[in-house]
């Protein structure tokens, strides 16, 4: 008698093919139409003279910038895809069906795209064996004619990209080449701009339908993931999903900068803190925080720390038009917080000694930068130099938030006990226009009162 060799893992719970199965699989298929037919990324001429932009400034290199590869969430379970942000910006191309593609601009000045074409269903079993690609399993991909229509490149096939390998530039890897993308997204063209109108009017509607779920999730032990989920439907809906995790911060998780673990309940005598975005089907993202009050009534105190932030963003947004360092609006929010701290005894020293240089004392309340440049990562353009970008001047058509906050620890001896644990952060998109900046979020309450008015007419349902 024979002992059967027993296997040491399953691998896949996948159902093994026969011999007759496979044959079965290669015919009896009817001709297989077209993808239906969809318009092609918006003005490709566009994308090429991007593309012809960034040849300009490595003449005669080859540059290959890749849309990303799949990554695993769970054993034989991957993240849901979105390729890479240059990617998209050169390509058009944002869909979930990019994995794995590269973008080769020729030392010529040519382009081609190397993709994974539409597999035959007459040969290799790929588009019903491969879980990742196969048509069977994710949907079905263009082939090499339906995508040279669809963005104007020149298409091949991913196979023949091995002769490019380490041949030129990489994006992935290259760090002038990935600089060199940041900062020509800096300035956004007026297409780019009304993606970001349009992201923040989806994000608004978010909002909106968060207030307007305020009575369920105030009854979930969970609230802070009821709201998530809300907002969630809406950036599905509407876009792409959400340009980032969702923070949904009640009470003192207002206190934690990023706090997306969304677990806790709500109390109706705390605030909450929501910031998110969504994001549209090109990728553009807002970035938007409001701080309510969930009782839909904000106390004494909890007013009295919204205004504080309120006058410094004021003071931030203000400080925006061409020619302006990027730094000033951070230091024109940090001078109204640092006053307000120090009237209100919290800062030991004067505001001026606290806002220094060699001290920052302030920033123990509000410890983060009061703003960023938005457009396809919700931080966009950070690969930018520092002179280009942080140490840079505002120019029109640049987009970016403005966000101050002050987020007073609930163990913060340093404070009365009736701050501690309470976090507001204000933050709104804007763009730099010739004479200043222009609020794409002003149909979002940014007032105490306005936001008080805001949400009792959506829980009422009065206009």
């Amino acid at each position: 008698m024979t002992s059967r060799t027993p296997q040491l893992h399953t691998g896949s719970h996948d159902l093994p093919v026969s011999d007759a199965l496979a044959a079965f699989m290669t015919g009896g298929w009817a001709t297989t139409a077209p993808l239906p037919d969809e318009p092609p990324a918006p003005d490709l001429a566009r994308f090429a003279a991007r593309r012809a932009r960034l040849s300009a400034h490595f003449p005669g290199e080859r540059l290959l910038v890749p849309a990303g590869e799949l990554t695993v969430r769970s054993h034989d379970c991957d993240h849901r895809f979105r390729p890479h942000s240059a990617y998209a910006w050169l390509t058009g191309l944002t869909g979930e069906d990019q994995p794995g593609h590269v973008l080769v601009l020729e030392p010529d000045g040519g382009a081609v795209l190397y993709l994974r074409p539409r597999p035959p269903r007459d040969g290799g079993g790929a588009f019903y064996r491969d879980r990742r690609h196969g048509e069977f399993w994710v949907g079905r991909r263009p082939d090499l004619a339906e995508a040279e229509r669809r963005t104007g490149l020149r298409c091949a096939h991913l196979d023949d990209l091995d002769r490019h390998r380490g041949s030129g530039r990489d994006a992935s890897r290259d760090t002038e080449l990935a600089c060199a993308l940041s900062e020509l997204r800096l300035i956004k063209d007026d297409w780019e701009v009304d993606q970001l109108q349009q992201a923040v009017a989806h994000t608004t509607a978010g909002f909106e339908d968060v207030v307007r779920a305020l009575p369920a999730a105030l009854r979930h032990p969970r609230g802070e993931r009821w709201i998530e989920g809300v907002f969630q439907l809406r950036a599905r809906a509407e876009g792409n999903g959400t340009g980032y995790e969702t923070i949904a911060a009640a009470g003192a998780h207002a206190c934690v900068l990023h706090w997306t673990r969304n677990d806790g309940p709500l109390d109706p005598r705390q605030l909450l803190l929501l910031d998110a975005g969504v994001e549209t089907d090109a990728l553009y993202t807002a970035d938007l925080t409001r701080t309510l009050p969930l009782s839909g009534r904000f106390s004494p105190v909890q007013r009295r720390v919204y205004e504080l932030v309120l006058a410094a963003q004021d003071a931030g947004i203000a400080a925006l038009k061409p020619g302006a360092s990027f730094r000033d609006f951070h230091r024109a929010c940090s001078g109204v917080l640092a006053e307000g701290l120090a009237d209100w005894g919290v800062l030991r020293v004067p505001a001026r000694e606290a806002l220094a240089a060699d001290s920052g004392l302030y920033r123990r309340y509000t410890l983060c930068s009061s703003g960023h440049m938005l457009g396809l990562d919700v931080h966009d353009c950070a690969r930018s130099r520092a002179e280009q970008y942080l140490d840079g001047v505002l120019a029109e058509g640049q987009a970016l938030t403005v966000e101050p906050g002050l987020y007073l620890q609930p163990d913060d001896a340093t404070l009365p006990p009736e701050l501690r644990g309470i976090g507001v952060r204000i933050e709104d998109d804007l763009v730099i226009t010739a004479d200043g900046a222009r609020l794409m979020s002003s149909a979002l309450p940014r007032t105490a009162d306005a936001v008080e008015e805001w949400m009792d007419g959506l829980l009422t349902g009065r206009p």
